[in-house]
């Protein structure tokens, strides 16, 4: 897992912020391992202050269709259920 930001603990958010506050990026020997380090990296992951898409991600890996790898750059137009949760 690793993680690339510029913000710290402590840190305060200004109110005109890039919305990119981290990245997240996780590596697995399979994919099922690489999203089940993501999974626990989203659990654990603590940004307060702001709303994030936390919650919105860890919805999206769990999808069976994404879990299957069965996406595209069109996924969440052809998942209602996800697409509205995305905003």
């Amino acid at each position: 897992v690793r993680v690339d930001t510029h913000i710290y603990a402590g840190y305060t958010v200004p109110p005109y912020y890039d919305s990119l506050l981290a990245k997240v990026i996780v590596h697995g020997n399979s994919r099922q391992e690489a999203l089940a380090r993501m999974r626990q990296a989203l659990e654990t992951f603590i940004i307060e202050g702001v709303t994030t898409t936390i919650p919105f991600l860890q919805r999206l890996i769990q999808h069976p269709e994404f879990v299957a790898g069965n996406v595209d750059t069109k996924f969440l137009s052809k998942v209602p259920e996800l697409a509205h949760t995305a905003e």
